[in-house]
């Protein structure tokens, strides 16, 4: 019981904290946006943490995947492989940005800095770090499989940045495209790979932009207006999951909607055609969600941590990698323990996974305390001000406020006393002159009443 006043404190603070927040946020934000985006980074950061294993073996570390040995849970993929809905979001966000930056007289290339330089400083903090302890583990002596391993780990969250930063160029020029162009890129490149086996090793690569050109482009859609009807979600939903069920059923495609070691066919590196169905289908989801997201993020509480998890996206998604990789090297010396070290091989290593998790959202915690400053540069800054001025406006006003008040009350005890006044000097005449008719006397000039 000695507790709970403490814990009581915290509960009090935390719910300030976040009606602070929710003050601060203007009226004009769609934060089904931001809660939309912060489900695709937090479903991706889950994702990995799931799917990714690094074994220990013969004093070095390889990567596996229990999709591999467990194909029955590839429904593990199909929730927590959320990239088209972030660039759902992305193509929204930068075509409206864009616009908004074109009203104020911006021109395109100061847009595309500021938007560019918001993702170069948190990757460059990445790199940085990762060159300093990838030449100490050389020195020390450490395999260079290993040390190969955990850096193509550690920087594997940069080729989704590349494509976002050339997506987010283009859009000037793909702010209009319609999304069936770059679909039918990617259906021509899969018939030459797997149906006629024809073209380059390297044609695959060509669905990369193109792929996720498809949901950047829905995005654009979404600023345009052509996407608010709830039909157009349910279009979305119904085709892009009828295509991939026949895709995976009858032409060959893998189950997984992500990579896996050792498979003859990886729906992801690069997307294929049942990818990118997939993430139709997720992006209707997604837009027939917006309006119960509206809803829920009324309430400071989940607006507050769909906010703090905005402010970070990118600190998250870039440094997720490494706290899995950090708890399992600082763990080593322990011996091989389930669900970090051992091979992913049934359900006993997924329920040791499981109890894994919040280690590594422990130690994310600790990269984003040490690392969000990179991304959010003058974001606290910017908070704090929209604060200070929305307080300064809400006692400027409720000085009018008492201002008018003080006037009515001085107004109205005037009116009072003139009433009293009047009221004396008839009921006066009166008496002295006989019947009161309830007509206001006449006062003679210079007198005084």
């Amino acid at each position: 019981m000695a507790d709970s006043p403490a814990k009581k404190g915290r509960w009090q603070a935390v719910r300030h904290g976040a009606r602070r927040v929710d003050e601060a946020t203007p009226d004009s934000r769609d934060r089904a946006v931001d809660a939309l985006r912060a489900c695709a980074i937090l479903g991706v950061v889950l994702g990995h943490w799931l799917v990714t294993a690094l074994v220990a073996h013969d004093g070095g570390l390889y990567t596996a995947s229990p999709l591999g040995r467990m194909p029955w849970l590839a429904p593990i993929s199909w929730i927590f492989q959320t990239l088209a809905v972030f660039f759902l979001v992305g193509g929204h966000v930068a075509t409206k940005s864009l616009a908004s930056a074109r009203a104020r007289g911006l021109t395109y290339g100061q847009w595309l800095r500021a938007r560019l330089g918001r993702l170069a400083r948190p990757v460059l903090a990445l790199l940085c770090l990762w060159a300093v302890v990838a030449a100490g583990l050389l020195l020390t002596g450490a395999p260079a499989g290993t040390v190969h391993t955990l850096v193509k780990l550690a920087l594997s969250p940069l080729w989704f940045l590349l494509v976002l930063a050339a997506l987010t160029a283009a859009t000037p020029l793909v702010a209009r495209l319609h999304p069936l162009w770059p679909l039918a890129v990617v259906l021509h490149v899969d018939v030459l790979r797997f149906g006629l086996h024809l073209g380059p090793s390297w044609l695959g690569w060509a669905n990369l932009p193109a792929g996720w050109l498809v949901p950047y482009t829905l995005g654009a859609a979404w600023t345009r207006g052509e996407l608010d009807t709830r039909r157009a979600g349910r279009v979305l939903l119904v085709s892009g999951t009828t295509a991939t069920v026949g895709l995976v059923c009858c032409a060959g495609y893998p189950a997984a909607m992500v990579g896996v070691p050792g498979a003859a066919i990886s729906n992801l590196d690069p997307p294929t055609l049942a990818a990118v169905t997939f993430g139709l289908a997720q992006c209707g989801l997604a837009l027939l969600l917006r309006d119960r997201l509206r809803r829920a993020m009324r309430r400071p509480l989940p607006w507050a941590a769909v906010a703090t998890v905005n402010l970070s996206a990118m600190t998250i998604f870039l440094w997720h990698q490494t706290a899995l990789m950090a708890t399992t090297a600082a763990t080593l010396r322990a011996g091989r323990l389930p669900g970090l070290h051992t091979a992913p091989d049934g359900p006993a290593w997924i329920a040791a996974r499981l109890g894994w998790l919040p280690v590594f959202a422990l130690v994310l915690t600790v990269c984003w305390g040490a690392f969000r400053s990179h991304e959010q540069g003058g974001g606290r800054r910017r908070v704090r001000g929209r604060l200070v001025r929305r307080r300064r406006v809400r006692e400027r006003r409720s000085r009018v406020v008492r201002v008018h008040r003080g006037v009515g009350w001085i107004a109205q005890a005037g009116r009072q006393g003139r009433r009293g006044r009047v009221a004396r000097v008839g009921h006066a005449n009166g008496a002295v002159g006989g019947e009161d008719t309830g007509a206001v006397p006449r006062v003679p000039r210079g007198h005084r009443v």
